[in-house]
């Protein structure tokens, strides 16, 4: 979900590695252990939480979690909890990043110390606030002042324990003074409305006589200041629980008598309270976040026809799409980008055959074929990974959830094992979950993804056409992609791989750990079976499988899921799951008073039909068939006073639903679009509130047939699977280029030395694969010039937008760092230019 500006789409995203936490401080009980899990927040919204660590103050959660920010946030922030199962689990501390931050720690792994972490200092949100100054004139003949301060309202509060209700309150404090008054409480909902006016009286001296405006000179006035205080009212014994701050000095008078501006919400004296740092252990986390600036498609045109020619060029290593790979630091840097782009444009077969092709005409012995981390490698693990997904959890996740759920022993190593267990018995545990892994993968050849069937292809007629003598290449081509780069790595850390939630326990993990070397070993196709393993217990496990039933059915399968023209695409029918989860939706019956209406369900989603039932594994409770979803949007907040809502429109009415937190609600919107993309009656028009008390609260409409009154949000790509913004992935792949410039004009210079000068290569220019100076150099001028325009459209946007953007508004309020060092730069080069 773009954040949309003025011709231009933000995207944000970040993906984070938490890895550890260690040195937390031991609980007071006797056995000074604690069960600990970390959640991650958007300021304060809590958007994922890793499974319990148990009985450890050092825990290893070795978890990712990748998101798409749906909204403008200040401070990405890790929790640390102690679950306590009879109160409220307690936070033992937290690390907070500003978002202008993020870069310093960009894709790398870094401890941060935990910091105590205080009510007060604990804000999020923004007010809109206004000052005016009048002049009085008393009975007396005296001019007096007073100050109206009008509260407007606030945005983006956060839910606390569930509810918000919150209040303000307006002091005009000094060093001799200090006045309050309140609001009125605003009742569920984090982005009240108050517009309520408070006049406080500012005395003047009977020497005034200025009539225009604030005068400061004659009294100390400048020690004058308007706080406000957000509150949340609450019910609890401890009380109402505060929710940030602002201080506005009455200097801001100085120039005029009105003011008026929006502030982001401060911590309680602005946070200066030291606290003992460094006592409460520390947590190692790796964060990537990105922010796309994405222009409309026209923009990209040139570098995008450049990059979609590349598999056409001879040869192909002077395309622009492998110099991409060539000047990037790792090659997945430069796979994600152009894997997703050519998927998105239908030309991802055609490429990757032309850069395998390449590669195994420079490989010189059959044994390495596709062994290194080379950009073919990369960009075919990319590709599985986005169309095989689905593939994937059709096939493996049934038995992942077995044998995760069973725990059954099948440690094999003597030395390993546990007393009480039998070897003979854990090996034939063992033996028979490898059995089915195995019987399951050779027989989804029918449901693997035709781009993947088709690359296969390419990879095998590649291989036999260059070692024409081994007769297995055709077949290890193929299996070191499938075997050793897709399902053996899904089945090693399926957490990875959305099989399941959360990174497995110990046991589980070392039980997958030997599967997923068995499996591997026998989709190799090795010769020498018992030589592959190191360990001599694993040689002896692996005589289960040294029969020839083995190896055929691997090359029926491999044969399979390689020949082209295999199956008609549309033979396999059978329901995907795409999501599921616990959810809370308002009952169909319409009953109009009570929280009874409001249930939690588990919903489930798959190509055919979105359901929800009692608890997950029940029978469904209601099922709405794809076809009959027309629309899904979100819900504004003022119709139930409830965030994160959205609606499932149907022909006969719709059904509201709450999601947990905002990137949640985003995720299920995004999916429930997708699917539904291609139905014929789907709406152009909706209602964004709900229908209550007889009329729609958004265009007071009574009928509850009445047609929309707000056009539905653009439209989402029908293919589930390959939801790809062709602009976005071209403007990453702009963002690359431009950040490797240097390594570009390195290369251009190395093709100029090379055409003119064929001695031995020269150092510096030897970490390029060059095969045709002349095309490459040509293709290279084409790249920098493309970046060159782009990079000049950027600056033109960020010039006009630092123009037209002021600050204080409600895009950019009062105390928003990210803004405050935006404006130093552009002065900065704004001065330069000059």
């Amino acid at each position: 979900m773009a954040v949309e500006e003025e011709g231009l789409r933000v995207f944000q995203s970040v993906k984070i590695k938490i890895g550890e936490a260690k040195n937390l401080p031991t609980y007071p009980g006797p056995n000074k252990m604690r069960d600990c899990y970390c959640t991650v927040n958007l300021d304060q919204e809590e958007v994922f939480r890793t499974k319990i660590v148990e009985k450890s103050l050092c825990p290893f959660y070795g978890e990712d979690f990748y998101c798409e920010i749906p909204r403008s946030f200040r401070h990405l922030s890790f929790y640390i909890f102690d679950r306590d199962v009879f109160r409220r689990d307690s936070i033992i501390g937290k690390v907070a990043i500003q978002k202008e931050d993020l870069q310093k720690y960009h894709n790398r792994d870094t401890w941060f110390q935990l910091q105590h972490v205080d009510a007060d200092s604990e804000v999020q949100g923004k007010v809109h606030l206004e000052l005016r100054l009048s002049e009085v004139i008393t009975d007396t003949g005296v001019v007096s002042h007073k100050l109206a301060t009008r509260i407007l309202e606030c945005q983006g509060l956060p839910i606390v324990n569930g509810q918000c209700d919150p209040y303000a309150t307006v002091t005009l404090a000094g060093p001799y003074r200090s006045e309050a008054k309140k609001t009125k409480v605003k009742k569920k909902t984090n982005n009240p409305q108050f517009d309520e006016v408070f006049y406080f009286e500012v005395t003047r001296p009977c020497s005034y006589s200025r009539k225009s405006h604030f005068d400061f000179e004659e009294e100390d006035v400048d020690k004058l200041e308007i706080r406000v205080d957000l509150w949340n009212a609450s019910n609890l014994k401890f009380g109402d629980e505060f929710l940030g701050e602002l201080r506005i000095p009455l200097k801001v008078l100085r120039q005029s008598s009105s003011y008026e501006a929006w502030y982001f919400l401060q911590p309680r004296d602005n946070g200066s309270k030291s606290l003992k740092p460094g006592d409460l252990g520390s947590l190692r986390l790796n964060v990537v976040y990105t922010e796309d600036h994405v222009f409309s498609s026209d923009y990209y045109s040139p570098l995008r026809d450049l990059l979609l020619k590349s598999a056409d060029v001879e040869p192909v290593s002077a395309s622009a799409a492998h110099i991409l790979g060539e000047v990037c630091r790792e090659k997945q840097e430069a796979a994600i980008p152009l894997v997703r782009l050519f998927l998105h444009c239908g030309r991802v077969v055609p490429f990757i055959s032309a850069i395998a092709n390449a590669e195994v005409r420079r490989t010189q012995d059959p044994n390495t074929i596709f062994r290194g981390n080379s950009l073919t490698s990369k960009c075919i693990d990319e590709t599985m990974k986005l169309a095989g997904m689905h593939y994937l959890h059709v096939t493996l996740k049934p038995t992942i959830e077995e044998i995760c759920q069973s725990h059954k022993s099948c440690e094999i190593d003597p030395v390993k094992l546990k007393d009480g267990e039998n070897l003979e018995n854990n090996m034939e545990n063992l033996r028979q979950y490898v059995d089915r892994i195995f019987n399951v993968i050779t027989k989804s050849g029918v449901s693997c993804p035709t781009v993947m069937c088709d690359i296969f292809f390419s990879l095998r007629e590649a291989a036999a056409k260059r070692f024409q003598d081994d007769l297995d290449v055709r077949y290890t081509a193929v299996s070191s992609f499938i075997f050793l780069r897709f399902f053996a790595p899904a089945i090693l850390s399926p957490n990875l791989f959305q099989l399941t939630p959360h990174h497995t326990d110990p046991q589980t993990s070392r039980t997958l750990t030997l599967i997923s070397k068995t499996i591997q070993t026998l989709g190799s196709l090795s010769k020498s079976k018992s030589a592959s393993f190191k360990e001599s217990y694993m040689a002896a496990f692996y005589e289960f499988f040294n029969e020839q039933k083995y190896a055929d059915a691997v090359k029926n399968f491999l044969d399979l899921i390689s020949s082209s023209g295999r199956r008609d695409p549309k033979s396999v029918e059978q329901p995907i799951l795409l999501k599921e989860g616990f959810m809370i939706k308002r009952a169909q019956g319409r009953k109009r008073f009570g929280m009874k209406n409001f249930k939690k369900r588990w919903f489930r989603l798959t190509n055919h039909e979105f359901t929800y039932q009692k608890s997950k594994g029940d029978q469904p409770l209601y099922s709405i068939p794809i076809e009959n979803i027309l629309a899904v949007e979100k819900l504004e907040e003022e119709s139930f006073k409830m965030k994160n809502m959205f609606q499932v429109i149907q022909p006969e009415r719709a059904l509201y639903i709450q999601a947990n937190n905002c990137v949640e609600a985003k995720a299920w919107i995004d999916i429930l679009t997708k699917v539904s993309q291609c139905n014929k009656k789907r709406l152009t028009v909706y209602h964004p509130s709900a229908y209550l008390n007889g009329h729609w609260l958004c265009c007071r409409a009574s009928s509850d047939t009445a047609p929309g009154c707000t056009p539905c949000t653009g439209g989402l790509p029908a293919n589930i699977q390959l939801d790809i913004d062709g602009d976005r992935e071209t403007e990453r792949i702009y963002s690359l280029f431009n950040l490797y410039m240097s390594k570009l004009e390195k290369m251009q210079e190395a093709c100029g030395s090379r055409s003119v000068y064929d001695g031995p290569e020269q150092e510096e220019y030897s970490t390029f694969i060059i095969d045709d100076p002349q095309e490459t150099y040509k293709t290279l001028k084409q790249v920098i010039a493309g970046v060159g325009a782009l990079e000049q459209e950027h600056a033109q946007y960020k010039r006009d937008k630092f123009k037209k953007t002021k600050y204080g508004s409600q895009e950019h309020p009062i105390g928003d760092k990210s803004f405050q060092s935006y404006i130093r730069q552009q002065s900065e080069v704004s001065t330069h230019s000059i």
